[in-house]
């Protein structure tokens, strides 16, 4: 059997981005949205969640309907002054990622500049050998296939080699379409056949082995 290659997603994955990180996130993208399409604080962040649940993403909206510039929106939006202080780390997490065989890659719809700095911050960026992010995908996220395709090139990986580590659910279907064993960072009670394996958070994996490798 060829190598395993292990596909982690980030945010909610490596990591909580519930507590700090995402509520910032949301603020910096209402924000942007006022600035740049003079809209009022109530209009800005109603349209940032109608162009998040249509698209995957409030910035394919943005790029569709009013043409802004990827970069530039996500520079602005992922800044953190703070941020060492706002990424929560297991203290063993760089252990049990060490647990696992075979190769391993992040892929994320973060920005690259934001990605490596959690990923340092975190004491694990040694530990990938390659990190996708947004910019690497054209600016298309998942759940589109698009980007699962790239990161597999890049690899030179076919998909039955892949796990997919993720929270989000339609990401996790992306994946298993494509033909990857999937795992679901989740504390829901939710089932679904495009999982192959529930755990609560990314320390359990090295105890499901036997059951994805």
């Amino acid at each position: 059997m060829k190598e395993r290659v292990w596909i982690f997603d980030l945010d909610n994955t490596l990591h909580d981005a519930n507590s700090h990180i995402f509520p910032h996130i949301s603020r910096s993208m209402t924000a942007y949205l006022q600035e740049h399409l003079q809209l009022d604080e109530m209009a800005a962040n109603d349209l940032r969640m109608h162009y998040w649940r249509r698209y995957g993403a409030t910035l394919r909206g943005l790029m569709r309907h009013h043409g802004t510039d990827p970069a530039h929106f996500l520079w602005h939006t992922h800044q953190f002054p703070l941020l060492g202080q706002m990424v929560l780390r297991q203290p063993r997490l760089r252990h049990v990622l060490k647990l696992l065989p075979g190769r391993k890659v992040v892929f994320s719809n973060a920005p690259q500049h934001y990605a490596h700095a959690v990923l340092k911050l975190l004491r694990i960026n040694h530990l990938f050998d390659d990190v996708m992010t947004m910019e690497h995908t054209r600016y298309r996220p998942k759940p589109d296939s698009f980007g699962f395709m790239r990161l597999m090139r890049r690899q030179r990986i076919r998909p039955t080699q892949c796990v997919m580590v993720e929270d989000n659910l339609e990401n996790l279907q992306s994946a298993k379409c494509l033909g990857m064993r999937t795992v679901w960072v989740s504390s829901s009670n939710k089932k679904s056949p495009c999982v192959d394996v529930k755990i609560c958070d990314v320390m359990a994996l090295p105890r499901i082995l036997d059951r994805i490798v």
